[in-house]
């Protein structure tokens, strides 16, 4: 495969977005794993997604395991999933596996926010 190229992007080509999605380094991947506010939210921060942190609090939309929520345990930017708590699957020998989940079957109910999440842009 070709280097990785920021230009991919541009493409209407959809065997060139995947390549971009699939073949983009970590930091880039990294931006895409955004999910939706709610509606309290979304009205509070003027924005309609933001990035997923460790910490946030989400519900899940789709899948078997809807309408449970819980907060985000760990983020896996290389397979663009998010590990939330609560959100398990019980195996063979009693034991329990979390299970990956997509940022776009996700809605953020809270954030866990810091001074550097939601700073205030200069004019």
């Amino acid at each position: 495969m070709e280097n990785w190229s920021r230009h991919w992007k541009g493409s209407v080509k959809p065997r060139k977005q995947r390549a971009y999605a699939r073949e983009a380094p970590i930091h880039v991947k990294r931006q895409s794993l955004a999910a939706h506010l709610s509606k309290e939210l979304r009205g509070k921060h003027k924005t309609r997604s933001i990035t997923l942190r460790v910490g946030d609090k989400v519900t899940v939309l789709r899948g078997q395991f809807r309408k449970k929520s819980g907060k985000v345990e760990r983020v896996d930017a290389p397979a663009s999933r998010v590990y939330v708590t609560g959100i398990e699957l019980a195996k063979k020998d009693g034991g329990k596996s979390q299970y990956p989940l997509h940022p776009s079957n996700l809605i953020i109910t809270e954030l866990e926010s810091d001074k550097r999440r939601f700073t205030e842009r200069k004019a």
